[in-house]
């Protein structure tokens, strides 16, 4: 399973690192530590956590989430695959996006739920890029 830095949870999250600390500093998002000292958050907590936060958005929330050149860069929060085609769901910021691609194509790029991936939007399709 992945695992994320509070910084990088952060801008997936589409908040300042300070108000991710903040988050795991109240219990909020379970983390821990890893040999260096370094405090990390695992990508199925992060999902889950992702998909809480666009449910019930804090008025008092930091920054906000803008997209760059169409890309939308978060965490798979679901994947459901069918014999030949599947869904995936990627909760970036406050924007949840959908696709639809081949079961092959999921499988190569090693999606399941807690990876971080970046959906880019282009006219009506949504295309996924794995760092």
């Amino acid at each position: 399973m992945q695992s994320y830095t509070i910084g990088r949870a952060a801008r997936l999250l589409g908040v300042s690192p300070d108000t991710a600390r903040r988050w795991a500093d109240a219990g909020r998002i379970p983390t821990h530590r890893d040999s260096g000292g370094r405090r990390l958050i695992d990508g199925k907590d992060l999902a889950d956590f992702s998909v809480e936060l666009a449910q019930n958005p804090e008025e008092d929330d930091e920054g906000s989430y803008t997209s760059a050149r169409n890309a939308f860069p978060g965490i798979v929060t679901a994947v459901r695959l069918g014999d030949v085609a599947a869904q995936v769901e990627i909760q970036a910021g406050p924007h949840r996006l959908v696709s639809l691609l081949t079961r092959e194509a999921v499988e190569e790029l090693g999606l399941e739920v807690g990876v971080q991936a970046t959906a880019r939007v282009k006219s009506t399709s949504v295309h996924i890029d794995c760092p």
